[in-house]
């Protein structure tokens, strides 16, 4: 039998040309779907990205309109939303749109900051949207740390976190790990700032961390962030807070205690007779404060407002507690231009929880201190504003002179120098029984805290108390995120 070799190579040829046809068709096949999948993937990808910037483009479009029209968040319409805008490329027209859902928060009456939710989409995808969110507010002074319109030492003791200013000079020798700002080019450091002799100094100088250094840098105007007491009372009086009238007699040395409760109340107790505690005043050579409470009688518990959290009292205030929602305590007395009440500080001021929910803003129209009987460990939360005086703690002798550790978070906002230990020293000559029969002794001593940290409360920058004074007028956005 006669077998046909080139027959049978010819059908091998065939189907070994049919088999890898086969296999190219298939991967041929195969790559070009991948390549439909990963181009549509890259499609939704440009697409998902030009939704989001038509969503910014949402954000920037209604920061363009509140500085036109102040307040309005109903976008010109006087209805409530969502508002609804195309939007259009230069070159190629409409080619998407974004929705606006927007909310102002009011306290008191008025609008104190305002939210904004912006959703943007492409026409050729609209379901692929991207949302961002942004809270418009005007910047306030708890942004700082600290605010200070006078010279400054910070000890060596101190852990610093957050914006420190002053518009004196400032002698860092604390540990600073956030920006350390004098509107002075130099000033003349003196004794009661470890400067002996007095000596000229660059605006900020000391042990600190000098790369977080900068002056002279702009001024903070602290008449432009002064508070406008006559308004604040004048929206505890009829605008949803609450209002005490002064209880002093003609020598002003009564007042109000105030003591918050967790579940959104506050105790007042007027204070009818202080005691004398002498000391060396904040800001002052000498002098004696009445901060001792010797007698009161309970006012009422009183249930905050939770549409508008403040608190006026045109006397001296002293106060502690666990402060549940935003509350503004002012201490001020609008009626008698030479009369500037105090706050006094006797224990812990905390909040309910630390989930930015709750904020204090304490404001005195002289000065802010911390009394002499205050526990030995005090944790203090909240923005402290000694509007003509100045916040600290006097300083004490005897038994409650020396404290242990001061915690504050939040901002402390002083027209005068801050003071929160003080040192000082006094020597003498001993008799001896050899020559030259004399010895000089130096006996170091202090008042105050041994351990200040202090902290500045990211949470309550961006959503502060009402009536917290702002920075400037000029409102931005204090958050930004993406939503999805």
């Amino acid at each position: 039998m006669i077998h046909n070799t080139q027959t049978h190579s010819r059908g091998y040829m065939v189907i070994t040309v049919l088999v890898f046809g086969a296999v190219f068709v298939t991967l041929m096949l195969g790559l070009s779907g991948f390549v439909l999948v990963q181009q549509r993937a890259t499609e939704k990808k440009e697409q998902g990205e030009q939704a989001l910037q038509i969503a910014e483009a949402g954000l920037e479009y209604y920061r363009w309109y509140l500085s036109h029209f102040e307040n309005d968040v109903t976008d010109g319409t006087g209805e409530s939303g969502p508002y609804e805008h195309t939007y259009s490329d230069p070159e190629g027209g409409v080619i998407g749109a974004f929705s606006l859902n927007i909310t102002g928060n009011i306290s008191c009456g008025e609008i104190t900051s305002i939210d904004i939710y912006s959703t943007g989409w492409v026409d050729e995808d609209p379901d692929n949207s991207r949302t961002v969110y942004g809270k418009y507010t005007r910047p306030s002074v708890a942004e700082y740390a600290y605010i200070l319109n006078d010279n400054v030492w910070a000890g060596g003791d101190r852990q610093i976190y957050g914006q420190y200013h002053a518009n004196g000079g400032i002698r860092m020798d604390g540990t600073n790990h956030s920006m350390v700002t004098s509107a002075l080019e130099e000033w003349t450091c003196t004794s009661g700032f470890d400067c002996v002799p007095s000596r000229t100094e660059s605006g900020v100088f000391g042990d600190g961390n000098d790369t977080l250094w900068a002056f002279p840098v702009e001024p903070v105007d602290f008449t432009g962030i002064s508070l406008d007491l006559a308004h604040m009372k004048d929206r505890a009086q009829h605008g949803g807070g609450l209002y005490f009238p002064k209880v002093s007699n003609w020598r002003n040395r009564e007042g109000y205690q105030v003591i918050f409760r967790s579940n959104g109340t506050v105790d007042i107790y007027e204070v009818t007779s202080t005691g004398r505690v002498s000391s060396d005043p904040v800001g002052r050579a000498t002098g004696n404060n009445y901060e001792e409470i010797r007698n009161r009688s309970f006012e009422g518990n009183y249930t905050i407002p939770a549409d508008c959290g403040l608190l006026f009292f045109e006397d001296n205030v002293w106060i502690e507690g666990t402060v549940s929602g935003k509350v503004t305590v002012v201490s001020a007395n609008v009626i008698e231009t030479d009369v500037d009440p105090n706050v006094y500080i006797i224990d812990d001021i905390e909040y309910a929880s630390p989930d930015g929910s709750h904020g204090l803003t304490l404001i005195g129209e002289h000065s802010t201190l911390i009394a002499y009987d205050v526990p030995y460990t005090l944790d203090l939360s909240g923005v402290f504003i000694a509007q003509k005086g100045s916040f600290g703690r006097n300083r004490y002798s005897g038994s409650y002179s020396e404290r242990g550790t001061l915690t504050i978070n939040g901002s402390i906002v002083s027209n005068g120098r801050v003071g929160t230990k003080w040192d000082s020293s006094y020597c003498y000559w001993r008799p001896t029984w050899s020559w030259p029969f004399v010895k000089k002794v130096c006996v170091e001593n202090w008042s105050g805290f041994g351990q200040r940290n202090n902290s500045y409360d990211r949470q309550l920058a961006a959503d502060p108390p009402p009536f917290t004074p702002y920075m400037d007028d000029e409102y931005r956005f204090v958050q930004w995120r993406q939503e999805k």
